[in-house]
């Protein structure tokens, strides 16, 4: 048996890091955004740092998904039911939150850019370091600055 030589160990280990940057790992469960797209239903499910830009989830119910660092760009999340998600980071830049229930969600961190928040419900989340610019904001419990 022939072992390899410290030249040889020292250039896997060299790449070692090339491969792992290249190879980005995603945390979200592949069944979960399948089982979300398709039956429009996800309580619960584990979805952080899914990209879901551009999805029409309207009407989903998302109770107590995991969403963290989840890109959501452009998503339709009307009267989304997101009671109790976990959306902590997550990109909602230019996303549509009309009727959407956002009842002890955790907020924190958010990216609402330009996002279009009609009437929802915000009652219990917690919202520290949510990025308000250029959103449009109606009939919800969501204000820059005040108390």
């Amino acid at each position: 048996m022939r072992l390899p030589t410290l030249a040889t160990l020292t250039a896997s280990l060299t790449l070692l890091p090339i491969v792992l940057l290249a190879n980005p790992v995603n945390a979200e469960n592949p069944d979960h955004v399948q089982q979300l797209l398709e039956t429009r239903a996800c309580a619960g499910c584990d979805l952080s740092g899914a990209d879901l830009s551009g999805a029409h989830l309207i009407g989903v119910d998302l109770r107590n998904a995991d969403l963290r660092g989840a890109t959501l760009i452009e998503t339709n999340l009307e009267g989304a039911d997101l009671t109790g998600a976990n959306l902590e980071g997550a990109n909602l830049t230019d996303a549509f939150l009309t009727n959407a229930s956002l009842n002890d969600a955790n907020l924190d961190g958010i990216n609402l850019t330009r996002a279009r928040i009609y009437f929802a419900d915000v009652s219990g989340a917690s919202m520290d370091g949510i990025n308000l610019t250029d959103a449009e904001i109606y009939g919800t419990g969501i204000s820059v600055g005040g108390e």
